[in-house]
């Protein structure tokens, strides 16, 4: 994957630029976070790895694919976004029929769209929850839901925003464990530190729309002035250089 000096706005007179030449290569299989302080344009750029929002200037591929008009549907079966909130993606009647709807979009049917569904459902440890409305699931049973609605689809890649956003610590193992398990290259934009440290053997820090940090996560969560620099900010207590390693 590659982003190279992307530029974005949002539309409105005189608005300020979020994205502001905004450059990073990410590896096949890779796992890396993206940290900034709020404001900083981690959304935005999510936003960008499958055409939902498309850059005034500079370019994003995938594969070597630029993501452009003409091939956003094809981007789109290949990276898979996991929203914030899990209810913004899970909106059928049942969990199976949400996990079945973008394969099912893209043309699969019958026993196959069923394998994916139940294949999909397993991998993130919810094998029986297909026939049950999202609503009766808990939290953090509904990201990993969330999750499986994408790997339905096949994807190279998983992007994933504030993915520990509000779960307890029970259901934030499961869903580290779940992501751990992922063959997919994993894009996880967060504000919790301690997560991208424990997934991510990668992070890219983005400040005023431009990546200015990027290296092992370890070290960079280590750089006392760089984090305080960007706004960004440890748990009490937390050292980056005495916790275990994945």
């Amino acid at each position: 994957m590659s982003i190279r000096d992307v530029r974005f706005r949002y539309p409105g007179a005189g608005a300020p630029l979020v994205l502001d030449g905004a450059s990073v290569e990410i590896r096949a299989g890779e796992r890396i976070a993206v940290l900034g302080p709020n404001g900083a344009g981690k959304t935005t750029l999510m936003l960008h790895l499958n055409g939902i929002l498309r850059a005034e200037s500079g370019s994003v591929e995938i594969g070597g694919v630029a993501v452009a008009r003409a091939t956003v549907r094809d981007i789109r079966r290949r990276v898979g976004v996991v929203f914030q909130d899990p209810d913004d993606q899970l909106f059928m009647p049942t969990v199976g029929e949400d996990v079945a709807f973008g394969p099912a979009n893209y043309g699969v049917r019958g026993a196959e769209l069923e394998a994916r569904t139940a294949w999909a459902l397993g991998r993130v440890g919810l094998p029986d929850a297909g026939a049950l409305p999202p609503q009766h699931l808990s939290l953090g049973q509904r990201r990993r839901a969330a999750i499986a609605t994408i790997l339905a689809m096949d994807p190279d890649v998983v992007v994933l925003d504030e993915p520990t956003s509000n779960l307890d610590p029970s259901s934030r193992r499961e869903l580290s464990a779940t992501l751990a398990a992922l063959p997919a290259t994993i894009v996880v934009v967060t504000h919790d530190l301690p997560y991208a440290l424990e997934l991510c053997p990668r992070s890219v820090i983005l400040s005023e729309g431009r990546v200015v940090a990027d290296g092992p996560t370890r070290d960079l969560l280590a750089d006392a002035d760089l984090l305080r620099t960007h706004r960004l900010e440890l748990p009490w207590g937390f050292d980056p250089l005495t916790a275990p390693r994945r």
